[in-house]
């Protein structure tokens, strides 16, 4: 296992010196699903959920919240994004919905933080506004699926 660059030497937590890396291009992939009964999948894709545009406003929450991760995650930096994209398609073999963000960056620290949270977010927003319907849903398998650029080079789950 490598060494944790967030703790110090004397085991406190602390943010990163990022100062000393090139800016360069960088990209991270997540994804995650929100699990629910056929009805509620099929409420949310007719646009009749009593709360609105269900996807429309997972979409809107999950950018916001790739723009705020470092106001939610204490040793995130403050980052200037290049793009957010997040894409929500529903899955009928689950039932359900599976939600992937793509976020992007030139920059000296990677991104991988701002996908994960833009997709725990919108997963969030999805259950929030059709919870009326269905309490039971499950927010299941929110991982990154790849990342490019750094140091540490690529990974594709």
């Amino acid at each position: 296992m490598s060494k944790l660059t967030h703790i110090g030497a004397d085991g406190e937590a602390r943010m990163v010196d990022v100062s000393g890396k090139a800016a360069t291009e960088r990209t991270a992939v997540a994804e995650g699903r929100v699990v629910m009964q056929k009805a509620t999948l099929d409420l949310v894709l007719s646009g009749n959920a009593k709360k609105g545009d269900v996807l429309g406003a997972a979409r809107i929450a999950g950018i916001m919240a790739a723009k705020k991760t470092s106001e939610l995650i204490p040793l995130c930096h403050p980052l200037l994004l290049s793009k957010v994209e997040v894409e929500i398609a529903p899955d009928e073999a689950l039932p359900g919905l599976v939600v992937r963000a793509t976020v992007k960056i030139t920059g000296q620290t990677g991104v991988e933080m701002e996908a994960l949270t833009a997709v725990s977010v919108a997963c969030l927003t999805i259950y929030d506004m059709v919870k009326a319907a269905e309490k039971s849903m499950c927010i299941e398998g929110i991982r990154l699926l790849e990342k490019s650029g750094g140091k540490s080079g690529d990974y594709r789950a």
